[in-house]
């Protein structure tokens, strides 16, 4: 990311203590919005998957995007990622207007944490190779020079997010949760400017979900100017520390805006098409269908 940077305070994602590191220092961001689309829209075979999507990420906001299937959640993070532009209205991703800029250039400054990404890793890779690759936005760690500092820097990754004993694994070996915490340390080591997280509770245990989670609001709490994107079917995977929402059905945006006013037991429910009771404790989130729905086939 380059100029001037913060000195982030990364955090055990087990405990919630704090301590200083290097291990990530975004950049002050310049640009007015991290993200915005006016009027986007997207067809594919004349089949209408987006439509006149006005959305707006700022530095700073860490956004959960809730839908069923056939939502257009992935179209939205292939427009917000630069590989998809859209077939009306526009999109603007870190002050670059798609169609106008360098759209190689500019996914490397967006972090992306997506299964599509673990499917092209070598399996024999280790942890620490696999988050170290990520240094010149590469899938393998061959081809380029690595400085020890670039090594300390991938194994503080890896420690800061409690996984310091897992760096010399090969990633065929580990768990869904590690894997997933593996690939996250691997895409702050190229110091995003913008972070987007396609369904990365996915798959997960309950205990690799929690500390994942934990590891999202860790991120949170020590880079508050990174802004974030994370795709979810479920409320229950927004993590604490997230502070807006947005809804979306059949390509359209039902609801958008801070957490605590844009989402309730209505949008909810009128996002899933069906009736949902919403609940909170704390930052955390759970909803399930209305009671007259329990047991109903």
């Amino acid at each position: 990311m380059g100029d001037g940077s913060a000195l982030a305070l990364a955090a055990s994602s087990l405990d919630g203590g704090h301590r200083p590191s290097l291990a990530y220092t975004p950049a002050i961001l310049s640009y007015p919005a991290a993200l915005r689309m006016s009027r986007a829209s997207v067809e594919r075979g004349g089949a209408p998957v987006l439509c006149d999507v006005d959305w707006e990420v700022l530095p700073g906001q860490r956004w959960a995007v809730l839908g069923p299937n056939g939502a257009g959640k992935t179209t939205l993070l292939q427009l917000a990622s630069g590989y998809l532009h859209p077939t009306r209205g526009s999109v603007e991703v870190l002050g670059q207007l798609l169609g106008r800029a360098d759209v190689r250039a500019l996914r490397q400054r967006i972090g992306v944490v997506s299964a599509a990404v673990a499917r092209m890793l070598l399996p024999r890779l280790t942890a620490k190779e696999v988050v170290v690759s990520a240094r010149h936005g590469a899938l393998e760690p061959w081809w380029h020079s690595y400085t020890e500092a670039d090594r300390a820097r991938a194994s503080c990754l890896l420690a800061d997010a409690g996984y310091e004993d897992i760096q010399e694994r090969p990633f065929e070996v580990l768990s869904e949760g590690e894997r997933q915490q593996v690939l996250l340390a691997r895409t702050l080591m190229a110091d995003p400017e913008l972070l987007l997280l396609d369904e990365p509770c996915a798959g997960l245990d309950v205990p690799g979900r929690e500390r994942l989670l934990a590891r999202l609001t860790s991120l949170a709490q020590s880079s508050p100017h990174l802004p974030m994107v994370m795709v979810t079917h479920h409320v229950e995977e927004v993590p604490a520390g997230f502070t807006h929402v947005l809804l979306l059905r059949r390509g359209r945006v039902v609801e958008a805006g801070p957490l605590p006013v844009a989402l309730s037991s209505a949008t909810i429910s009128k996002c899933f098409g069906l009736p949902l009771e919403l609940s909170r404790a704390g930052e955390r989130w759970s909803c399930q269908a209305a009671t007259w729905l329990a047991g109903a086939d």
